[in-house]
């Protein structure tokens, strides 16, 4: 059995952890789209990770990790995270594969996405200005180029006619600051001897793990409500974050994806612009940024946070097939004494129980809250469902209820041991140790 782990929110939720933890159960895990505005935070014994563009399974020995067709690369970024990981005594050789069809992230992406926010004022997208827009854009037009592109450097080849050619488009773009095409050339070439070994067709590989019987964890970055087709467009990432994604940016048959699991924290958080209807402002938003240490794993920025929206999980249940919940961060909830939960949204005058497709209307919804006993009392760490708090029970009893979607796993904490895997789940013959309801 394959499985596809995704965001069910606006991001954040905590599918590094969760893919962490399910990978000594895969032969490979396989990273589909984005690029290094990721951050997928894992903690093993007290020591942090931070992975951007490397799939989390990099932290498991004998696991080979896949960068997909569907990822934009920024090559410094991803040889900071290669060197990294070495610094900490994990090694990578013959275990991380980079798509020869992946497209690069150059400098003049960079760029223009700074540009371009800057241009839209008070209406900015809220972007990391790390190049993955421009990098997308320049692949659907056309014009990108790819990490195969690298092995053929003569002055003629796609790589130096295609960075020849963007560079002077740059430059008429934002002004001619010095950037010549020469140099992005020969910043390229210096990788190649490096990148060479990593680079393989993964769609091939991928294929032949799956006639062997191999199993795969497919990993996605940023969320459904961020997805290019399905987010709160255009507040948006430029990539195919849900399940679909998988199967486009790992060239892989549909029926490959297997099982879905939605990661949710236990209450919503988001980065950037765009309508986030059960948003807290004032003491209660700070508190829950406070405890939950709501800030970017990539950027640092501090997190928009706010109750859990059924709403908004429900949708990306339908629009994934999801199997079952992964809920995070159920800890940082103790300190509550109610916990509201959105189950509908009122708009223009109407109860609305389905996401609204316009961006719009959705940011002039308001929620519809049922109230829910807290708890209060520590369930950090706790790694059986019966020795959680009778209210906390309940509390993930009734997100099961309001998503129409059981829980398989539920986080307590932020290390990997701080699990509760729920008996008779889609994953609970996997994962030990086992407990009851």
């Amino acid at each position: 059995m394959n499985v596809c782990v995704l965001g069910a929110q606006w991001g954040d939720e905590g599918k590094g952890k969760i893919v962490d933890l399910l990978t000594p159960q895969f032969s490979v895990v396989a990273r589909y789209q984005g690029g290094h505005n990721a951050g997928h935070t894992v903690y093993v014994k007290g020591r942090k990770f931070v992975l951007h563009l490397i799939p989390s399974g990099i932290l498991h020995e004998g696991v080979t990790c896949i960068i997909g067709n569907g990822v934009v690369v920024d090559l410094t970024a991803l040889f900071s995270e290669i060197d990294g990981l070495a610094a900490f005594g994990i090694d990578y050789a013959g275990r991380l594969l980079v798509s020869d069809k992946a497209h690069l992230i150059l400098p003049y992406h960079r760029e223009i996405e700074l540009l371009a926010e800057a241009r839209r004022g008070e209406h900015k997208i809220g972007t990391t200005s790390r190049g993955i827009g421009p990098a997308y854009e320049d692949k659907i037009a056309r014009r990108g180029v790819r990490v195969g592109d690298l092995a053929d450097q003569s002055e003629d080849g796609p790589l130096v006619t295609a960075i020849r050619e963007n560079v002077a488009a740059r430059n008429r773009l934002v002004g001619d600051s010095g950037m010549r095409w020469q140099d992005v050339v020969a910043e390229l070439r210096t990788f190649w001897p490096r990148l060479q070994p990593l680079v393989a067709d993964t769609s091939l590989y991928l294929h032949r793990a799956i006639e062997d019987g191999r199993r795969i964890l497919f990993e996605g970055a940023q969320a459904t409500l961020l997805d290019i087709d399905h987010g709160t467009y255009p507040f948006v990432t430029s990539s195919s974050a849900t399940a679909g994604g998988a199967a486009t940016g790992l060239g892989i048959g549909p029926k490959s994806v297997g099982t879905v699991i939605g990661v949710a924290k236990a209450y919503t958080t988001r980065v950037g612009g765009g309508p986030l209807p059960t948003e807290l402002t004032g003491e209660a938003g700070e508190r829950l940024r406070e405890t939950g240490q709501e800030f970017g794993a990539s950027t640092g920025r501090p997190r928009r946070c706010g109750w859990f929206d059924a709403v908004a999980v429900r949708y990306a249940v339908r629009i994934n097939g999801i199997d079952a919940l992964a809920v995070t961060k159920l800890d940082v909830l103790d300190v509550f004494d109610e916990i509201p939960v959105c189950t509908g949204y009122q708009c223009r005058g109407e109860l609305v129980t389905e996401m609204p497709s316009d961006t719009a209307q959705l940011a002039a919804c308001t929620p519809v809250y049922e109230t829910l006993p807290g708890w209060r009392t520590s369930t950090q760490g706790i790694t059986r469902f019966e020795d959680l708090p009778r209210e906390a029970r309940d509390y993930i009893r009734r997100l099961e209820e309001v998503c129409g979607v059981p829980t398989a796993l539920i986080s307590t904490g932020s290390d990997r041991d701080h699990t509760i895997v729920r008996e008779g789940s889609v994953l609970g013959e996997w994962l030990a140790p086992s407990v009851t309801d």
